[in-house]
């Protein structure tokens, strides 16, 4: 497959090398909660944005008749440190069990803080305690408020020989990305709500400003 562009401006020429996998290894996840299972770890060559995104496979996505997948952006704060600023280490644990339970995949993709980076995610947050939603934050840094690109999650896919799926996301753009770079997607599946005091207006951002289809008690 040709990828000519991505839907938030990478630019990917004609010329352009295949997607291939690098490395496949089984590794060990264990949880917190004491949740465990093994994936088998997949690492990839020619990915458009150079990063070094993971795909995470669990189960038996080839039992099933359709793979669930997940993208799943890099949040060091929430997924390694359990910060409760944001619902991303909850969506993690949940996906991995979801997604080990039918067959399918989760790709960790290195897009910290929407895509702007460690720093600056810390730096809106700063900006947050002063009262704007983490969207208002981010432009308020001169920095796109959702600067993720999925081309990348698609290589991978396509890279896997995975064309349909079942996607676990509430956030549209993901699945517009996906279609926009010839995947196709059977179902829409909506993970969990995890709301606390602390992240309450973070997900009701995310509602309000791009549509997520999280339902937040009234």
């Amino acid at each position: 497959m040709t990828y000519l562009s991505s839907v938030k401006g990478v630019s990917m020429g004609s010329n352009v090398a295949p997607t291939t996998v690098r490395t496949r290894l089984r590794i060990p996840l264990r949880f917190d909660d004491g949740y465990a299972v093994d994936a088998e770890a997949v690492t990839f060559t020619g990915l458009v944005d150079g990063l070094e995104h993971l795909a995470l496979v669990l189960g038996d996505p080839a039992g099933a008749e359709v793979p669930l997948v997940r993208l799943h952006s890099e949040c060091l704060t929430g997924d390694v440190f359990g910060s409760a600023r944001c619902d991303c280490g909850p969506q993690l644990r949940e996906a991995t069990e979801r997604i080990a339970g039918v067959g399918g995949y989760l790709l960790y993709l290195r897009q910290e803080g929407r895509g702007i980076g460690l720093y600056s995610k810390l730096d809106a947050y700063a900006l947050q305690d002063t009262g704007l939603d983490t969207f208002a934050a981010n432009t308020a840094l001169g920095l796109p408020e959702d600067g993720r690109d999925y081309t990348a999650a698609a290589q991978m896919l396509t890279a896997l020989g995975v064309g349909t799926i079942d996607l676990l996301s509430n956030n549209p753009d993901k699945a517009e990305q996906l279609i926009a770079h010839h995947i196709q997607i059977r179902h829409r599946l909506r993970t969990g709500v995890f709301a606390n005091s602390t992240n309450i207006r973070y997900l009701q951002a995310k509602v309000d400003k791009q549509g997520h289809q999280i339902t937040l008690a009234s």
